[in-house]
């Protein structure tokens, strides 16, 4: 049974509980309750209905991010921004294309990672299980929130999705589609949901009793904004360059490609290279054809 929090409770960030979005995360979580002990069997089923719910409401989330691409363009967004936020159908259809790989992955749920007999008879064990409730706090790239919703369900969690203003409409689209998808399977589709305010957000971080985990992803300084006003678990990051380093035993015409793609093919994203090292006595074989390449593809 869970608690009812009164909306005059002070949040841990000093605000009053939010009586609406309180009812929202327990219901999360009383969906991810039912989600977490369902067979492997019944998750998958619910992801590929999930894929299937998104295909098929393809043109609904092209629609609603255009308009959101053209709203962002009015408001002079910057271009790597622009190219995370955009939507094409290729985009898409890749991003539905790994929902459906995810359902062929191993469970995550379950598996043993330690098993050691510590006494005759006294066994310790490891094992993975679902965290409960997720909230994850995002950048306004709308293909994210298929990702994370995805996870979630693969994980058995339930997750509470706060995606960038600038991705509103996109986000609103793919979450009813998610919605849809676990519907259909006969999965509670409160086991994710969609907040679109900030004002939602710092009352998010006031939901202990409900939220398990958050999740914030974007600047140093916004991971230490949530770390400061929450008294919830943080999954957060610190500043980092994303390096690819070419050793002196690498395959150097595996590297030149490895190298060049991970600049070439998506600079917009957040884990695209921004340093690329190279060890000295690779560098003479390594930098012309490294330079040949990228001047082709890039």
């Amino acid at each position: 049974m869970t608690a009812t929090v009164p909306a005059s409770v002070p949040a841990s960030n000093g605000l009053p509980a939010d009586p609406d979005l309180t009812a929202i995360a327990r219901r999360t979580r009383e969906a991810a309750q039912s989600l977490a002990i369902l067979p492997t069997a019944d998750r998958n089923a619910a992801i590929a209905a999930v894929a299937a719910a998104l295909s098929a409401a393809e043109s609904e989330i092209l629609a609603a991010n255009a308009i959101d691409c053209q709203q962002a363009q009015a408001d002079g967004i910057a271009t790597p921004l622009y190219n995370r936020l955009k939507l094409d159908a290729a985009k898409l259809s890749g991003t539905i294309a790994g929902v459906r790989d995810l359902g062929q992955l191993a469970d995550p749920v379950g598996a043993v990672q330690i098993h050691r007999e510590l006494d005759t008879g006294l066994i310790l064990q490891r094992i993975t299980c679902p965290l409960g409730v997720l909230g994850v706090i995002f950048e306004a790239r709308p293909d994210a929130a298929i990702q994370i919703s995805s996870l979630a369900i693969k994980s058995g969690n339930g997750v509470i999705l706060k995606g960038g203003r600038e991705a509103i409409h996109s986000c609103q689209a793919i979450v009813t589609a998610v919605r849809a998808g676990l519907t259909a399977a006969k999965v509670d589709p409160d086991v994710v949901q969609l907040l679109t305010t900030r004002e939602e957000t710092r009352s998010l971080l006031a939901l202990d009793r409900y939220v398990d985990l958050i999740i914030p992803r974007g600047s140093n300084s916004f991971v230490r904004f949530v770390q400061d006003n929450t008294r919830i678990p943080v999954l957060g990051h610190a500043d980092g360059i994303c390096h690819v380093y070419v050793d002196r035993a690498a395959d150097l015409a595996k590297a030149v490609t490895i190298a060049v793609d991970s600049k070439v093919q998506y600079p917009a994203a957040c884990n695209a290279m921004e340093t690329l090292l190279v060890h000295e006595r690779s560098r003479r074989n390594f930098c012309p054809r490294w330079s040949q390449h990228w001047k082709r593809n890039r």
